[in-house]
C-alpha cells in the first residue's frame, strides 16, 4: 500500500476533493469544481463541529481519498451512538488497489474509537460496484431510503 496518511481535510485540499466528488456520472451531475466558495464555506462549517470529521488520504503528497464521517449521539437503541460516512472517494487512478478497503477500516475504527455502536452510510441505488464493496466489508442493505430536496 506504501505509505498513507489519513488527516483532517484543510482548504487547500479542496480542490482535489471536490474533483474527486465530481469524477463520476452522479458527481459530474451535481458538483462544481468551477465555483470552490461553497465548498470552502462547507468545510469551516464542518471543521468548527466536532461531531464531523472531513479526511482525506494522503500517499507520497498526493490526496488520494476522503470521506465525511459523522457521528450522531441518540436515544434509539438504547442511547447508542451512531456514526455515518459520507462521500466516500478513491481517486479513479487508485481503486482495485486496497485503498477502500485501508479507508473504510479507518473509518469503522475511528467511529469505534469515538463509542459509536452503529456505523451506517447509504449510497445511491445505481453505484452497484460500490453495493458489492460495502457488503464485502460487513455491512447490510437493511434499509430503504428517501431525500427530499428542500
Amino acid at each position: 500500500m506504501g505509505d498513507l496518511d489519513i488527516r483532517t481535510a484543510v482548504a487547500d485540499d479542496i480542490p482535489a476533493i471536490v474533483g474527486m466528488l465530481a469524477d463520476d456520472p452522479l458527481g459530474a451531475q451535481r458538483e462544481s469544481p468551477d465555483d470552490l466558495a461553497p465548498y470552502l464555506s462547507a468545510l469551516q462549517r464542518l471543521s468548527a463541529d466536532p461531531n464531523q470529521q472531513l479526511v482525506v488520504a494522503v500517499r507520497e503528497g498526493r490526496i488520494v481519498g476522503t470521506l465525511q464521517l459523522t457521528v450522531i449521539p441518540g436515544l434509539s437503541r438504547r442511547g447508542a451512538t451512531r456514526s455515518i460516512i459520507e462521500g466516500v472517494r478513491i481517486h479513479a487512478d487508485e481503486r482495485g488497489g486496497g485503498l477502500g478497503t485501508l479507508f473504510m477500516e479507518w473509518a469503522i475504527d475511528e467511529s469505534r474509537r469515538q463509542g459509536c455502536q452503529l456505523v451506517q452510510l447509504t449510497s445511491d441505488t445505481s453505484r452497484i460496484d460500490a453495493h458489492r464493496f460495502y457488503e464485502r466489508l460487513g455491512f447490510t442493505a437493511s434499509h430503504v431510503g428517501f431525500k427530499l430536496e428542500i
